[in-house]
Order: structure tokens, then sequence, then C-alpha cells
């Protein structure tokens, strides 16, 4: 197999680094689960599940869109394609309040900017918050969908840029500066608070929480890729699980199902859609 981060082959097959991440992340989902769904990266891999292994999943989108099931990846959450394809659209605060705050969510799947060693997440500004070398979009409902689903799964590319000691402004709470912010919680905030992030997959590997320091640990690198890549890719002296596994390669029907929404999703943004090309 070719050992590039780039681009890996085996004998059936190429796939991108990219190709690979959205396959891992999909994978991460398992048939049947609700899932609260951020736009880009995380909708990739939600929409592949639904269409490969987990036809069941049940996708929610921030705008109220419920059970959705887009033939195209949307380019943001107020996107029609969203509403058109939804078993039933609720208002924001119906979404909020009694999904999402109720409790009804099992996986909620966010992107960012900046992640750091304890799972915290910043999509709010880089640099100092009085004088910020860069705005970004903000919270959105991610704070909250990190709080309230049973467990939160981040996809992101790997890079130093990204992957640093301490995110610049916690957004979205990870376990804090310690890794200890989800410690010792009174009763009633407990309840209503899921586990945290579970799992972080990037296109070097997947990253999970150490049980005891809630460090984000290396626990499988994906085919090609080595030790040193993600270290150099890392903005902390990265550690790796002892049992460190090797993340099973993508199919080529995983692969063809991802390039071909994919392909339909450019030409329907871009206005050169054929006709009858939508999936049913």
């Amino acid at each position: 197999m070719n050992a590039s981060p780039e681009t890996s082959s085996d004998s059936a097959h190429d796939y991108t680094a990219a190709e690979m991440m959205t396959v891992t992340a999909s994978r991460a989902l398992g048939n049947g689960t609700t899932c609260f769904v951020g736009i880009g990266l995380p909708g990739e891999a939600a929409n592949l599940a639904r269409r490969t292994h987990a036809p069941d999943v049940v996708l929610v989108y921030e705008s109220g869109t419920l059970q959705t099931r887009p033939d195209i990846l949307p380019l943001s959450i107020g996107d029609g394609e969203l509403c058109d394809t939804a078993l039933t659209t609720v208002s924001v605060p119906e979404m909020f309040r009694y999904w999402l705050q109720g409790g009804h969510i099992d996986v909620g799947f966010l992107g960012t900017a900046q992640i750091d060693r304890y799972g915290n997440l910043n999509t709010t500004l880089i640099g100092d918050y009085r004088e910020p070398k860069v705005r970004l979009p903000g919270g959105g409902g991610a704070p909250e969908i990190a709080t309230n689903s049973r467990e939160l799964f981040v996809t992101v590319k790997h890079s130093t840029r990204t992957f640093v000691e301490a995110v610049d402004f916690i957004t979205t709470l990870g376990y804090g500066r310690d890794g200890r912010a989800r410690d010792n919680l009174n009763p009633e905030t407990a309840r209503h608070m899921g586990r945290g992030p579970t799992r972080v997959i990037t296109d070097l590997c997947l990253l999970e929480p150490d049980p005891d320091s809630r460090e984000l640990i290396v626990t499988s690198l994906h085919p090609g890729v080595t030790r040193e890549q993600v270290i150099e890719a890392t903005g902390w002296e990265i550690r790796f699980a002892d049992a460190l596994a090797t993340t099973p390669a993508p199919s080529t029907h995983e692969i063809e199902v991802l390039r071909e929404l994919k392909k339909r999703t450019d030409h329907h943004h871009s206005g050169t859609e054929a006709s009858g090309e939508r999936s049913s």
C-alpha cells in the first residue's frame, strides 16, 4: 500500500486521505442512531453512512429539519434541500428545547477551526479576544450540541494550525483546560450533559480521550500513516495508545458512493445538474 497520506491504494481501489477520513467518520455512526449533523465534513460522513451501512440513521439539522434525507450535500443549515427532504420541520426553539435538551440526540457531529489536547473546540476567533487576528463564524448551536448530545464526534483535517496546545477561545467545551470540567458536576447539571467528545477523526488517525486524564490520544493510525506524521501535525506532545490499531481501509463501495454523492453535489451547486440525475 502506498504510504503517502495524500493518496493510498490497495488491490481494489485508490482513495485520498480526505476520503479515508470521511469513510472512517461515517462508520462511527450506527444504524438507527439519531445524529445532530454539522455542515461540511460531518455532513459528508453522516450522509455517506445513510447511503451505505446505516440506512436508518436519523439526521437532524440545526434549522429544525428532522429525519432529513438530502440527495446532495447542503451548503448551509438553511439549504432548501434539507427541508424538502425532511420527514418534518420544527421551529429552532423546539429543536433545541425538546429534541436536543430533552435528551433525544445520540451523537452530535461537528467540525472545528481549533481543537486542543482536552477536546475543547474553537470556532470564535484566532488570537487575543480583544484584538483577534481572525474572526471565525462563531458557535452557532455547537456548544449546546456538545453539551446535550449523549456523545460528540469531531471530524477535522489534521495540522498544527488546527491541533493546538490550548485553543485561543473555548467556543465548545470538551473537557476544559485541565481535562476536569465535566467532573464533579451537581446531579441536576450532570443529568442534562452528555459524555463529551468521544472520537476525533482526522485524515491521519483516530483519537479518543484517555479514560483518566481526558487527554486525546491516538488509538488508530490510518493505512500508510506513520507516528512521525501525526507528531509533526500536532501542536502538543501527542501520545499513542499501547495497543495502537490500524484503521480499516475504505471499501470500493464506500468510495464509489462518496464520490458519486460529491459529484452530484458539485453539479447541483454549479447549476450543471442533468435532468433526471437525482437519486430516489
